[in-house]
């Protein structure tokens, strides 16, 4: 990090502390407050940290006033538009654009790493049949250190690399196979004749009993949904990943801390939420009584999947995933589907309101991707898994990148103790 030429001064109790001010080449400023409790005794305040610089990066920048979501300083829509997904994880790992050769052989190399060791299917069998996909996904990917000795030395950038693609490779594997499981079916091993959404729905989709050929517009749109699902800066689940790691946990570990992590229905469940409340819902009929709900101050319901939290004025995702609802919609039909015919009317409805224009409820990606999914045929059960295997490869970036930071210290941070202050231990009998 450059040195700073401006600063901030802080005045406690007539005493002023002069702290440098860093300048990023997006977003605001930082005050650099390191050395705050060294020189002045004091530390600062900020639950979830949402004020707060855990570190720099290179990786990725969200403004949320704007809609804009950058990738190495690629725009997402772009990206979800003109690439592909393996295409922005070699972005996403290497930091540029890969050559035509450079593409070609990072996708043979993920390609020849997406079967798992035949041991790890006696693991898989251990659960319990009715076990969520979730709850086998941290088990398996944290079991994978188990498994795979020869790429857990965080030392050696060899070991760092290799991992790195077994993780990208794998994890659709064990997503798929947790899938099969809960289901009762068949683990189906991957195919390295298709790409890399295609061969996640052979696996989740396929039977041993008859052929299976996946629709080019169904894989388009898996590749979307884990494309603008990639990376998306430094949110809960990435900044599990990076506190994980700066205690120089294996690779595995910390990625399953980020799967963990994304489990909560704060953080990954959202377009399962959005399911929820179109089942809910129940028929288009409907609508106009739960939107009259939606408005009223009083009434605790809330219409899923619309706004966000980060994008204030619209989602830069949500664009590229809406023309992929629509693709898939055309496809499949929604004509035997409630849910999906709820969806599109739910979505007409809310866009010609007046009162969501206002307060910027616009539909946004888990919206969409979670109609997607629902089509394609996966329960919600499914739906954060397949958000974990589309994170894998943000996590895997601000892993690396976090390793290779001169500056990285083990996460430790500070609290406001409120509790009591010292007291005498009394004998039992006199309490």
């Amino acid at each position: 990090m450059a040195e700073s030429s401006k600063t901030a001064t802080l005045t406690i109790d007539g005493q002023s502390y002069e702290l440098p001010v860093h300048s990023p080449s997006a977003g605001p400023d930082v005050i650099d407050i390191r050395k705050l409790y060294a020189q002045a005794g004091v530390f600062t305040y900020d639950p979830g940290f949402t004020s707060t610089a855990s570190c720099d990066s290179t990786i990725t920048f969200i403004d949320g006033d704007k809609g804009e979501l950058l990738h190495r300083g690629y725009p997402i829509d772009q990206l979800a538009a003109k690439s592909h997904y393996l295409e922005v994880c070699y972005l996403l790992l290497y930091g540029s654009l890969p050559s035509a050769a450079e593409l070609e052989h990072f996708e043979n190399t993920i390609t020849r790493h997406t079967m798992i060791h035949e041991q790890m299917h006696n693991f898989f069998r251990g659960f319990r049949r009715d076990a969520h996909p979730m709850a086998i996904m941290v088990g398996a990917v944290g079991a994978m250190a188990a498994f795979y000795h020869d790429s857990t030395d965080i030392s050696s950038p060899r070991e760092r690399e290799i991992a790195s693609h077994r993780l990208i490779a794998k994890v659709p594997t064990i997503a798929a196979m947790a899938y099969k499981y809960s289901i009762g079916q068949p683990f189906v091993y991957p195919r390295n004749d298709l790409d890399y959404a295609a061969n996640f729905l052979h696996m989740c989709f396929a039977v041993p009993a008859e052929e299976y050929n996946v629709d080019p517009i169904l894989a388009r749109a898996m590749d979307r949904i884990f494309t603008l699902h990639a990376d998306h800066e430094q949110n809960a689940s990435t900044s599990t990943v990076r506190l994980a790691s700066s205690s120089g946990a294996n690779p595995f570990a910390c990625i399953a801390a980020g799967i963990a992590c994304l489990w909560g229905p704060a953080h990954g469940g959202a377009n399962q939420a959005c399911l929820e409340m179109l089942k809910e819902i129940g028929t288009p009929d409907r609508i106009p009584e739960f939107i009259a709900r939606a408005k009223d101050k009083n009434d605790p319901f809330r219409l899923m999947g619309f706004g966000h939290r980060v994008y204030k004025n619209f989602d830069p995702r949500a664009t590229v995933m809406k023309q992929s609802a629509d693709e898939v919609l055309d496809l499949l039909g929604v004509e035997n589907n409630p849910i999906l015919a709820t969806a599109k009317e739910l979505e007409k409805a809310a866009l010609a309101d007046d009162y969501f224009a206002e307060k910027k409820l616009f539909p946004n990606v888990d919206f969409y991707s979670g109609v997607i999914l629902e089509a394609m045929g996966f329960p919600t059960s499914m739906f954060t898994p397949i958000f974990a295997l589309s994170r894998t490869v943000g996590w895997i970036s601000q892993w690396k990148e976090q390793l290779g930071d001169p500056q990285m210290k083990i996460g430790r941070p500070r609290q406001l103790y409120l509790g009591e202050t010292v007291r005498d231990y009394v004998d039992i009998e006199k309490r």
